[in-house]
């Protein structure tokens, strides 16, 4: 009896290190691909967006930011972020307790991802992004700090003297702002944003049962 291989997929994951939504689903996504070994495998390839791309370098308390951004209270804006820290923990992501603090520039972050796509091996971008967003999220590190970038870089193995480099030198960032602006030009508005072999758009911090449900009908469809 033939054992019938995995449907390979490619799944670009447009997303921000600043956005929780994004960690919450990136982790659901990674649960459900485990309940599909056998039947899918996947390349996960981290996608720049900014979701406050003028932030200056002194960041932005985060309750000021998104009473500002979206009108709500402080006890609303509390609300939700419980609500993001339980659909975290249901899916193995740990927020950090007191909530980030501060919003940040996270262009950088970026720079370093698409370098790490050109130049790390395969996984390796993926992992950064990974990093970064506990950095971010679990313990309230400033993601356009060049030493919290750099331990990043370090922790998965990862150039430490290149990655130096492109930080001081601005190197990618061109290149990164091409890519935001061809997925701005696709109709990506909202993030995180899962779009599986440029056809398919999975949208939001899903639970794995909804990717797992997608990506099968994907698979299917082949």
């Amino acid at each position: 009896m033939t054992t019938k291989a995995p449907t390979p997929v490619h799944i670009d994951l447009v997303s921000d290190v600043a956005c929780p939504w994004c960690a919450v689903g990136l982790w659901a996504l990674e649960g459900a691909l485990q309940q599909l070994q056998g039947e899918v495998s996947a390349t996960i390839q981290p996608q720049p967006f900014e979701l406050n791309p003028n932030m200056g370098p002194e960041g932005e308390d985060i309750y000021e930011h998104l009473n500002r951004k979206y009108g709500r209270s402080r006890a609303e804006l509390a609300q939700v972020q419980q609500t993001i820290a339980e659909r975290g923990a249901a899916v193995g992501f740990a927020f950090r307790a007191e909530g980030r603090g501060r919003i940040w520039n996270t262009f950088d972050a970026h720079r370093l991802l698409h370098w790490a796509t050109l130049e790390g091996t395969p996984g390796q971008a993926l992992a950064l992004k990974k990093a970064l967003l506990a950095a971010y999220h679990g313990r309230a590190e400033n993601p356009s700090d060049p030493a919290v970038l750099m331990a990043a870089v370090q922790a998965v193995g990862l150039d430490a003297d290149r990655a130096r480099t492109v930080l001081q030198t601005g190197e990618f960032a061109d290149a990164v702002r091409v890519q935001e602006a061809e997925w701005a030009g696709l109709g990506i508005r909202s993030v995180p944003a899962f779009i599986v072999n440029r056809k398919h758009l999975i949208s939001g911090g899903q639970p794995p049962e909804v990717f797992v449900q997608a990506l099968r009908q994907i698979a299917a469809e082949g």
